[in-house]
């Protein structure tokens, strides 16, 4: 026997087990653009911009050129996460019934797996071209603008490379704005910063963001940074550091919809009593999803000293 139990039920769930500290949530998702499609593969159809000229000679021919109509791949992955399996004994000697904590303790794997896909899009390849066969990476040119862990742009086209690394700074913050800006990004469109808990509290020590004519961050009192300079922050410890900088980690500002994310089947809980196992309870988990970035220049990604 099989029964689906829906995810509103996990979180009303109060558990009598202690659920150690971890990520429960997806941190990222809220700042993606969710997308609906039927099929294995799905394509974001983009549009780039066009350029007016004077009218000309009267009569004349009516200007025509072909708009820049571009699409990008979302291939969603199937993941799952190993079942737990619930002995009737087991219960009897825990005086509870543990089921519902191993369901949420799954959930909770399976939503940071959507984090780590839409930090893969932010950094990663992207698939581009009519059948999505061509692979487009972050730094190639007129994608993501790049700025190396010393705090110096890269130039277009080329990589990260080994620098000596240092921690978040107003500077750099400014150098992501500008960037963003240098590619009219709408400032309609919410922007994050993502970054690790070291490079969030070397903020916080800036001598300029503890005055009093720079402390506009309404959670710096609470200790932690929400909004400043236009983005709003995001705390990961799931991002990766870079494989040539190796004490550097990969942080990224990004504008809102930037990357596209695919759920075809959002977290799945089944939980099977099992007659093979005598009678045992097995609770098992399982997820699809893809993202890609649909918009290269609305992400700049930045190199940022991992730690102390």
């Amino acid at each position: 026997m099989s029964m689906q139990i829906p995810v509103a039920f996990v979180n009303q769930y109060r558990a009598n087990i202690l659920m150690l500290s971890q990520q429960k949530t997806s941190m990222l998702r809220v700042a993606t653009k969710l997308e609906s499609m039927v099929g294995e593969d799905g394509f974001i159809e983009r549009l780039a911009k066009k350029e007016g000229s004077l009218r000309g000679a009267r009569h004349g021919q009516t200007p025509i050129s072909d708009a820049d109509h571009s699409r990008r791949k979302i291939t969603p992955l199937d993941y799952v996460v190993d079942a737990d399996l619930i002995d009737n004994p087991d219960k009897l000697k825990m005086i509870i019934d543990p089921q519902s904590s191993y369901v949420m303790n799954q959930i909770f794997a399976l939503r940071r797996i959507i984090d780590d896909s839409i930090i893969t899009a932010l950094g990663g390849q992207s698939f581009g071209g009519h059948a999505g066969a061509t692979a487009i990476n972050n730094y190639d040119a007129g994608e993501c603008h790049l700025i190396e862990s010393d705090g110096t742009p890269v130039a277009a086209g080329s990589d990260w490379s080994d620098k000596t690394e240092t921690g978040l700074t107003i500077p750099k913050l400014l150098l992501c704005k500008q960037l963003l800006d240098d590619e009219e990004v709408d400032k309609d469109r919410r922007r994050y910063f993502v970054t690790n808990p070291y490079n969030i509290n070397q903020l916080m020590n800036t001598t300029e963001l503890k005055s009093s004519d720079f402390n506009t961050v309404k959670a710096l009192a609470h200790g932690e940074i929400d909004t400043f300079m236009g983005f709003t922050f995001i705390m990961s410890t799931r991002l990766p550091v870079d494989d040539t900088d190796t004490g550097a980690t990969k942080s990224y500002a990004f504008a809102q919809d930037a990357i596209s994310l695919r759920i075809p089947q959002e977290p799945k809980v089944n939980v099977d009593l099992r007659p093979d196992l005598l009678n045992s309870v097995q609770v098992f988990t399982e997820l699809s999803v893809g993202a890609t970035r649909n918009e290269g220049p609305a992400v700049v990604g930045i190199l940022l000293k991992t730690g102390e």
